[in-house]
């Protein structure tokens, strides 16, 4: 097995084992070194966002010191949800490398292909109202006007 997915591996059993969440593991890769490696925490955390991608992620950033992980690469037991995809993309992590499919996590209880189905149609999926939209969008302006602001 691949050095970075057998971390992600070892992640997932001992989250099983500890009874902290569901059969996930990721390890983060930089330069040729395992940087951070975590398993999904959402039962023991009682937080839905505690899935190992996004574990290993944050992780990952605080070890190194900042938010572009552009230059690593993320092994994970199984082919990202929605939430880890979107939390990859904003790493700006360039390389996934997963075990199994998304298929194997829906037999295995983790069916995610609503979520799919949802963000094809966002404005249908939530009952979403914009309020005080004249105020709130002047925030972007005042981002802007920022001198000392930090580029993404």
């Amino acid at each position: 097995m691949n050095h970075g997915m057998q971390i992600a591996y070892d992640e997932a059993i001992n989250g099983m084992h500890n009874n902290d969440g569901g059969p996930f593991g990721a390890a983060i890769i930089h330069n040729g070194e395992v940087v951070a490696s975590a398993h999904n925490e959402v039962l023991r955390t009682n937080d839905p966002t505690a899935h190992a991608e996004i574990n290993a992620i944050r992780k990952a950033s605080q070890i190194l010191g900042r938010f572009d992980l552009s230059d690593c690469i993320l092994y994970t037991t199984c082919y990202p949800c929605p939430m880890c995809m979107g939390a990859i993309l904003w790493a700006r992590i360039p390389a996934v490398y997963y075990g199994a499919s998304k298929a194997d996590a829906a037999r295995g209880g983790f069916d995610d292909n609503q979520f799919y189905t949802l963000l094809q149609h966002p404005d249908t999926a939530l009952d979403l109202h914009p309020v005080d939209t004249e105020k709130t969008k002047k925030l972007f302006d005042l981002w802007l006007a920022k001198k000392d602001r930090i580029l993404y």
